[in-house]
């Protein structure tokens, strides 16, 4: 792929292409235009971060309620969030795993909310006969899967990082109240954390925000 077709699957403008991937936007210019080309190492390691980041980015716009599709367990029906993950679990079957608030509610980061709609899944293009689901991508690697009661969910490095990439329909107080949660539950520290490059300014702002979450 060119430079102009990996920004244009991700549907960045040059400067957020620039910002993403900590490339100077007079470079992407460059590049873009043909006046400068970058070594053949850059492009293959930028074509394998763009797909990386890809696959996490299925969904673009929320979507809203259709009659047609079928509607899942409502979460004023339970009386916790991980009863109600559960119950949506039983309805849509075994193959998802649970991901952002969804995932951060299985790990007892966040509480969610009583009128929560929304589930967000990696799954099987199945799962979009369902009202409230958002669908990440169809497929994760193991490596960053939890499991908990027969639940499937992402662990909090990746939800972080699915966090930060779908940031434009994403509710960020979940996150941030996680990471505030997070940080007094690991001795007022984010050491353990992975950070991809990319995402480290973005992650400096929401850890300074999570820190300070509960001040009065």
């Amino acid at each position: 792929m060119t430079i102009r077709e990996m920004r244009n699957k991700l549907g960045d403008t040059q400067a957020e292409f620039s910002r993403r991937y900590n490339i100077p936007f007079r470079t992407i210019q460059n590049w873009e235009t043909g006046a400068r080309n970058p070594s053949e190492y850059i492009l293959s390691l930028l074509e394998t971060n763009v797909k990386d980041d890809l696959i996490n980015r299925k969904t673009i716009v929320l979507p809203e309620y259709d009659p047609h599709k079928i509607d899942l367990p409502k979460r004023k029906d339970y009386v916790s969030s991980f009863s109600w993950l559960k119950a949506v679990h039983n309805e849509i079957g075994d193959n998802i795993v649970f991901a952002l608030d969804s995932a951060l509610m299985c790990q007892n980061y966040f509480l969610g909310r009583d009128n929560e709609y929304l589930v967000w899944i990696y799954g099987d293009d199945f799962i979009n006969e369902y009202n409230g689901v958002v669908q990440l991508s169809t497929e994760i690697n193991d490596f960053y899967v939890l499991e908990k009661d027969g639940i499937l969910f992402t662990d909090f490095d990746r939800t972080l990082m699915d966090s930060i990439s779908n940031e434009s329909i994403v509710d960020m107080q979940g996150i941030t109240e996680a990471l505030s949660k997070y940080y007094y539950l690991h001795n007022e520290s984010f050491n353990d954390l992975t950070i991809m490059p990319n995402q480290i300014e973005r992650f400096e702002s929401l850890a300074l925000d999570a820190i300070h979450y509960y001040d009065a």
